[in-house]
């Protein structure tokens, strides 16, 4: 790793993670449309209104969300990426003043975390802070989802290794409950495939193999083999249906069938993660085979990060932000890894106020400094690549 580009990263990580202190962590996001008071009059409370209103929202380079009132919020998964980043540089921090306060910090989001959990689930879990209509239904606020689930409770793992503080475990404990008992399952043989929210039957290789990996590390750490057999069970699922070149569709259905950027790297850190506590050897191959094509397929010659396999479309900060985060845990790919930042800070990165833009495409930039799927992504990457050797060597 290049001292200067890791010296120059966390001074980015830093600046970023002072703007997000500054706003409490809250702030707006691609999906919050719903969240204004006049949606349902511009959305003629309909499925396809709503769907239009949100992505006029997410589209536009101009910002109208506070003419329609829409206020920054307090989002699940910004909390649980800020404290996952927070926790590494504190274990990483020499200095034990500095260690001090970021831990301090860490503890602050920690319960922040814990007070935005949704109601009526079994276990932990979180969800959106604004209602989210998709392609099949729409979702009220807060329902928990197995993405932001799987997120929230990894970070406070973390959280509670860094510190043993048993608050954090306890609740990451309990989202075990969340996954085996609320959601909805499609069994093919002894596989299985968990739904994205109580709610539905989308059945995604992601959100599926997210949630294998939290039950995998909370089995390991419990002793439990029943959570090491569920989790098992629905990692077979998705790695039985990658394609022969690696990849994998979003999901199987015909209307879900492609294949993109950071959603393959979610589904390889899930699988990262089983192998390194020594699961899931017989696919080893299986993953490396994963990792090659997202190294192969996801980058122009200039490092520009595609969104789809296919067609670079456009780049969504999700790109980058994910291929850093992977890509630098991967010993063999760090000149990779330090070239995506690299072309990512020219390219992606407001200097004038520390934060990332949120996507990039022929004819525009979308600057909007969305805090959940902008800044606590981009705070992520940035502290990935500055601490992934140093923890690889304690």
């Amino acid at each position: 790793m290049n001292a200067k580009d890791a010296m120059d990263a966390k001074a980015a990580a830093l600046r970023l993670l002072k703007w997000a202190q500054e706003r409490n962590f809250e702030g707006i996001d691609p999906y919050d449309a719903l969240n204004s008071p006049f949606a349902p009059l511009l959305s003629m409370g309909t499925r396809y209104g709503r769907i239009f209103l949100t992505q006029l929202l997410r589209r536009s380079p101009i910002n109208f969300r506070a003419p329609l009132g829409i206020k920054p919020g307090a989002n699940p998964k910004a909390f649980a990426l800020f404290l996952e980043g927070v926790v590494r540089l504190a274990r990483q921090e020499a200095d034990a003043r500095r260690q001090r306060e970021l831990y301090d910090l860490a503890q602050s989001l920690m319960r922040k975390l814990l007070a935005l959990r949704s109601r009526n689930a079994s276990g932990s879990a979180w969800g959106y802070n604004f209602p989210w209509q998709n392609r099949f239904q729409l979702l009220p606020p807060h329902t928990p989802t197995i993405v932001n689930t799987s997120f929230a409770a990894h970070a406070l793992l973390d959280y509670f290794e860094a510190t043993q503080d048993e608050i954090a475990l306890d609740a990451a404990r309990s989202s075990a409950d969340f996954i085996l008992r609320d959601l909805n399952r499609f069994s093919d043989g002894d596989d299985l495939c968990f739904s994205y929210t109580p709610l539905d039957s989308n059945f995604v290789h992601n959100a599926n193999l997210l949630g294998a990996s939290l039950l995998a590390r909370l089995g390991r750490l419990e002793k439990k083999e029943a959570l090491e057999e569920a989790a098992l069970r629905a990692y077979r699922y998705s790695l039985k249906r990658q394609r022969p070149d690696g990849s994998w569709f979003y999901a199987e259905r015909e209307q879900q069938r492609w294949i993109d950027s950071f959603h393959t790297g979610f589904n390889l850190e899930a699988i990262r993660r089983a192998l390194k506590l020594g699961l899931l050897q017989e696919y080893a191959d299986a993953y490396r085979r994963g990792v090659e094509f997202y190294a192969k397929e996801f980058f122009l010659p200039d490092f520009t990060p595609k969104y789809y396999a296919d067609r670079l479309y456009l780049v969504d900060v999700h790109a980058p932000a994910e291929a850093i985060c992977f890509f630098s845990d991967e010993p063999s790919f760090d000149a990779l890894a330090r070239n995506v930042l690299q072309w990512t800070m020219r390219n992606m990165y407001d200097k004038k106020r520390g934060t990332f833009y949120f996507r990039k495409s022929h004819f525009t930039t979308i600057k909007t400094p969305y805090m959940r799927w902008s800044q606590a992504w981009a705070f992520r990457a940035l502290v990935a690549f500055v601490t992934s050797r140093s923890l690889a060597r304690r």
